[in-house]
């Protein structure tokens, strides 16, 4: 896959992939217009749908009806430097749920490739390329 990012003005930065625009920018307090989300928001957000996909998924395949069914994701940040510590996914289902499931929904949320790639990180190579 590849993705190109572009700086369209402001604090604004736009990744473009497929027929895909992903629209990023900071609050005022950081320079921004508050136009988007923050490219931090943007990946923790990823966390959370990539996890809603495969719980999505469970349901789908078993028939369950997904109505009343949320993820409550919360992120715990380190106070020494910012960074995200702890993130919870907390799968909220109706009481009409079928309880037999919930072990089940933790197992199919546990299958985001999000969450995978996190735990193996990827290795970067960041470079600067001239081009005319």
């Amino acid at each position: 896959m590849e993705m190109t990012i572009d700086f369209p003005g402001g604090a604004r930065v736009d990744a473009h992939f497929g027929p895909y625009d992903v629209k990023t920018d900071q609050p005022p307090m950081g320079g921004g217009a508050g136009s988007a989300p923050t490219p931090f928001a943007v990946f923790l957000s990823s966390i959370g749908t990539c996890a809603g996909i495969y719980v999505l998924g469970f349901c789908q395949q078993r028939g369950l009806p997904t109505e009343g069914i949320r993820i409550i994701e919360r992120v715990h940040s380190n106070p020494m430097n910012g960074m995200a510590d702890i993130i919870d996914l907390e799968i909220q289902v109706p009481p009409s749920f079928p309880q037999k499931y919930y072990d089940a929904l933790i197992r199919a949320a546990d299958q985001c490739k999000v969450k995978k790639t996190l735990e193996n990180p990827p290795r970067f190579n960041v470079f600067t390329q001239v081009v005319e």
